[in-house]
């Protein structure tokens, strides 16, 4: 599947860039995002992803706008250490999860609709989800397939992992997809009409603690108003609600003053869905960042 930006008018229409605002892209991914905002006004965009693949993609990019876009190939987690304090940001995107370039590209071990051995790193670096899978123990396999989950089978899939890695090892996307689906359907309650693969949940939990994830956005977030000008608006795309929940609590316990623009998030239409499925459990939250508040927070932003 091409790469299709998620959400990308309704981000614009938070984002407003103008002539001269400097933006910044913590999610590059596939670049459709950035893209899309540097056409939207002569502003400059700086991105950041943690993928080498990504900062390939960028290098495309950079051909097109020159001077008003750079690349970063670092995690989002280390913004501060990035910039310095002149180099502030009017308007800021967080896409997060996984780009389609990730899904679609086999060898990278994401997916389990095509064969490929287990990997699912982000920065292609450090502990894989093979390692996960055939070294972690069944109850430290169990936390994680529910924490991060949510999985209700998680316990008898750990245990189908741990015995089948005893016979040999769990090398592949399709061999752990297939122990997950066998075990799942002789669990009791798998609904045949699911839309869902019975293997989603638990690829997504390996995926996520792989990645660490959740600490990444947290610790983003936490760092991220050193970074803002004053009236900064700052976009983010979760696709899980784990993810969003990250948000939700920052915003509501940050000590910076984080006035979110709607009460509500905003959803992909019908016809995004159709043209992108992948776009279908995305939620887009839209905040402004005021230096100057009172402390108090506020329940609706400018307009």
């Amino acid at each position: 599947m091409a790469h299709i930006p998620v959400l990308l008018k309704e981000t614009l229409d938070i984002l407003k860039p103008q002539d001269g605002d400097r933006v910044l892209d913590c999610t590059f991914g596939g670049g459709g995002h950035s893209r899309a905002i540097l056409d939207a006004s002569n502003c400059y965009v700086c991105a950041i992803d943690r993928d080498p693949d990504a900062e390939r993609r960028a290098l495309e990019i950079k051909k097109l706008y020159g001077i008003r876009f750079d690349f970063i190939r670092a995690k989002f987690s280390k913004i501060t250490s990035l910039f310095t304090e002149q180099q502030k940001f009017d308007a800021v995107l967080f896409d997060f999860g996984i780009s389609s370039f990730q899904v679609d590209e086999a060898e990278r071990g994401f997916s389990f609709s095509k064969d490929a051995i287990l990997d699912m790193r982000m920065s292609q670096d450090g502990i894989s989800a093979y390692d996960v899978v055939n070294t972690f123990s069944e109850q430290d396999l169990a936390n994680i397939i529910w924490t991060y989950g949510n999985e209700t089978h998680a316990r008898q899939i750990a245990c189908a992992i741990t015995k089948a890695r005893s016979i040999a090892p769990i090398r592949t996307t399709l061999q752990l997809a297939n122990i997950v689906r066998k075990t799942a359907k002789s669990s009791t309650t798998i609904k045949k009409y699911s839309k869902i693969d019975a293997a989603t949940k638990t690829f997504q939990a390996i995926r996520m603690f792989v990645n660490d994830e959740l600490i990444e956005i947290k610790e983003a977030l936490e760092k991220l108003p050193k970074l803002l000008n004053n009236g900064a608006k700052i976009v983010t795309i979760a696709f899980h609600a784990l993810e969003d929940r990250v948000v939700k609590n920052w915003a509501k316990n940050t000590k910076y003053h984080i006035v979110p623009m709607s009460k509500s998030v905003i959803k992909p239409k019908t016809e995004e869905i159709l043209l992108n499925p992948r776009s279908r459990s995305a939620v887009l939250r839209g905040f402004w960042y005021n230096e100057l508040g009172d402390g108090r927070k506020k329940s609706g932003g400018r307009n």
